[in-house]
């Protein structure tokens, strides 16, 4: 999950998925001095800085040891445009701001979306999505790489292993329990250039797109570049490692 949008991600061991997702997934997003979104996609440093949220409080740790934290205070109401989408939320008051500005060298400001799941890029009712790994090899194949690619180039919810490459793709329309929740797979996801940078470093160091458009290219798909399926949460419950994935 995603505490802040186009912060490193936390990955965890198990999750409770809810109608609208994860609880806290993407709760916090930055935008620009003139309210645009702003994305690692533009300034890949963001990757960089590691978010804690808990118990009302956020901590954000920064690639040289520094660390910044503290209660969070909303401020004033925003709206922000997410992909054609009106989200409100409210700034937050505090160091955070202030701090990844520096580190960016750009105008950042931190906000909070009002309600879960509307910091998901496609709204509340695409709260998951699923990332087979034997996509994951597909892409490193045709791509002619030596390393496993991370999966969390593409900010997946859930990865699944023991399926053949693509297997999601089929999955297109059906209902999928996934642990003791299930999902309806509504289409596959379309990916950007923020799949080019490496997770940790924000260093831009893999042609995902360029293979993508190759190896992917005669896929039919609503979205460009299509890799892995993005989904509504329909019964919600507990997921964890090792649950079973199961098409119904």
């Amino acid at each position: 999950m995603a505490p802040v949008k186009s912060l490193r991600l936390a990955t965890l061991e198990a999750i409770e998925l809810e109608k609208t997702g994860v609880r806290g997934d993407r709760r916090f997003y930055l935008i620009d001095a003139e309210g645009a979104l702003v994305s690692a996609k533009r300034v890949p440093p963001l990757l960089t800085v590691r978010p804690v949220v808990e118990d009302g409080r956020l901590l954000l740790r920064f690639p040289d040891g520094a660390a910044v934290g503290g209660e969070v205070e909303l401020g004033e109401r925003v709206e922000t445009n997410f992909y054609g989408r009106a989200v409100e939320g409210r700034l937050v008051e505090g160091p955070w701001s202030g701090a990844l500005s520096e580190l960016t060298g750009k105008s950042i400001r931190l906000a909070r979306t009002e309600q879960e799941g509307d910091g998901h890029d496609r709204g509340p009712g695409a709260g998951a999505s699923l990332l087979s790994t034997g996509s994951l090899d597909a892409l490193r194949d045709a791509a002619g790489a030596t390393d496993a690619v991370d999966g969390r180039r593409f900010r997946m919810t859930i990865g699944v292993d023991g399926v053949e490459p693509h297997a999601e793709d089929g999955w297109v329309g059906e209902q999928v329990r996934v642990g003791g929740a299930v999902v309806v797979v509504r289409d596959k996801a379309g990916r950007c250039a923020m799949t080019t940078l490496d997770p940790d470093s924000g260093t831009r160091d893999l042609d995902t797109l360029g293979v993508l458009g190759e190896y992917r290219a005669d896929v039919p798909t609503l979205e460009p570049l299509p890799f892995g399926v993005w989904c509504e949460v329909v019964e919600p419950g507990p997921v964890a490692v090792g649950d079973p994935v199961e098409v119904e």
